[in-house]
């Protein structure tokens, strides 16, 4: 169901190359390009529906990136990219104007797997947190992420964390 190896080096160096100017490119050109790439794998690849969702997310249109993201999901999406989408997805919803389903999402997100994208689950939950009016659970959570990454304090970031949340 993954793209070949060439394939994902081919969307990697686009990507790359767009991520290190983005301001070069022309967003209905990085579009294109990203669409006959991922014409390549078929229209109903899970790959295809998440790569175009980034295309439209990464130039500005959370609107059309959600429908994207919500077909790969449904296709089947796998792996990494499987967590990516529901991040990037619930990052656009709450920035189109719906996060609650944002905050729902990334909650049973943070209830799965553990993996190295564990830290952007919990700090998308929190953005998402603050447009609902959470703003202290927010903070609860965005400090007892950061407190393992700590030096020294660990303890004591985790503590007020709890403490933030916790009934008086």
């Amino acid at each position: 169901m993954n793209p070949n190896a060439d394939w994902e080096q081919r969307s990697a160096d686009l990507w790359a190359a767009f991520n290190a100017a983005p301001d070069d490119w022309d967003e209905e050109k990085f579009r294109k390009r990203v669409d006959a790439l991922v014409d390549e794998l078929g229209p109903d690849h899970p790959v295809a529906a998440f790569e175009r969702a980034c295309a439209w997310d990464s130039t500005g249109h959370s609107d059309k990136a959600v429908p994207l993201y919500r077909k790969a999901l449904e296709l089947g999406i796998d792996g990494i990219r499987r967590r990516r989408s529901v991040i990037q997805m619930s990052s656009s919803l709450r920035n189109i104007g719906q996060p609650e389903e944002s905050v729902r999402l990334l909650t049973e997100e943070r209830g799965r797997g553990s993996d190295e994208l564990d830290d952007a689950v919990t700090a998308t939950l929190a953005l998402a947190l603050t447009s609902v009016g959470r703003e202290r659970e927010a903070v609860s959570i965005a400090v007892g992420a950061l407190a393992k990454h700590l030096p020294r304090y660990q303890r004591s970031m985790s503590n007020y964390a709890r403490l933030l949340v916790e009934p008086e």
